[in-house]
């Protein structure tokens, strides 16, 4: 029953999202530019990390108002992080969501100033006029830069590309995407939890279960890039084997990718079972998607 209901929150929060991000992400930004954003983080996507705001929040009972606005917050980080890591000075990848990317689309120079505009735009989204005190704007601010910067998502994307053709062991490998993608999934989780008034405990074991489940995403998706079509991932499978870069599945094997991905799983689980929180099944049952999805 639990998963039927899942099911069913999961698409109301979705449409939510969509909508949201439908109406905040402008199509008269000057010069077409509008158009390569809304390109970029429209109709497609799994939409985890707004997810997880969003079960956070409820988990806490937290203001909807603040955790609508910072999951669009943190995709519109994502999506700006997809469109500048797909540029040819970059990964130089022309498939993203099952569509071509947003610089085969409409040129390199736009695709930057759409990057640029949609992070710019996040923090816009957090930083209303009325509607959210103060103080938790500034504290999702602060989450979603620290995620972002040089110790979060581009240190990771730094630490990447120049470990192209590098063999790395599992301690390097995990500092690179606990950067690289696990420190925004987990500044997801705290932006939601921030929302409402975790405890210490809480808060500390929502920090875990975010650390565990952002790796845990890594290395699922190292294990779809070997054993996925293309058109299964929306974007072009095999290229980390192309591009000659270090993946949990070349350093620990493809059984024992899987077998850490559940060991993972059951850490960020474990995380949950001790934070003193009453109802916490949503985080709960996308702990269990992050695992078992094939795309």
């Amino acid at each position: 029953m639990k998963r039927a209901e899942f099911e069913t929150w999961t698409r109301d929060q979705l449409d939510a999202v969509e909508s949201a991000l439908d109406a905040w992400v402008p199509a008269d930004a000057p010069a077409g530019l509008g158009l390569a954003m809304r390109y970029g983080v429209l109709d497609g996507g799994k939409r985890l990390r707004p997810l997880l705001v969003l079960a956070a929040a409820q988990t806490l009972n937290g203001s909807h108002e603040a955790a609508l606005r910072a999951a669009c917050a943190v995709e519109l980080i994502h999506a700006y992080s997809l469109v500048h890591d797909d540029m040819p000075c970059m990964d130089n990848d022309v498939l993203r969501r099952g569509k071509p990317t947003v610089h085969v689309q409409f040129g390199e120079a736009q695709a930057m100033l759409a990057g640029d505009a949609m992070q710019a735009l996040a923090f816009e989204m957090l930083t209303p006029d009325d509607g959210i005190a103060p103080a938790l704007q500034a504290r999702l601010c602060s989450l979603l830069a620290r995620a972002a910067g040089h110790a979060g998502m581009a240190g990771g994307q730094a630490i990447d590309l120049a470990s192209i053709g590098v063999p790395l062991n599992e301690h390097a490998l995990r500092d690179m995407h606990h950067r690289k993608t696990g420190a925004l999934l987990q500044a997801s989780v705290l932006m939601g939890a921030a929302c409402g008034s975790p405890t210490p405990l809480a808060w500390d074991a929502l920090a875990a279960y975010g650390d565990a489940l952002g790796l845990a995403f890594q290395v699922v998706d190292d294990i779809l890039d070997v054993t996925q079509a293309s058109e299964t991932l929306g974007k072009t499978a095999g290229k980390d084997q192309h591009h000659n870069k270090p993946t949990y599945v070349t350093v620990l094997g493809l059984d024992a990718a899987r077998r850490h991905a559940a060991e993972l799983r059951d850490k960020a689980q474990a995380a949950l079972a001790r934070s003193g929180l009453t109802d916490a099944a949503w985080l709960s049952l996308l702990a269990d998607k992050v695992v078992e999805r094939d795309n």
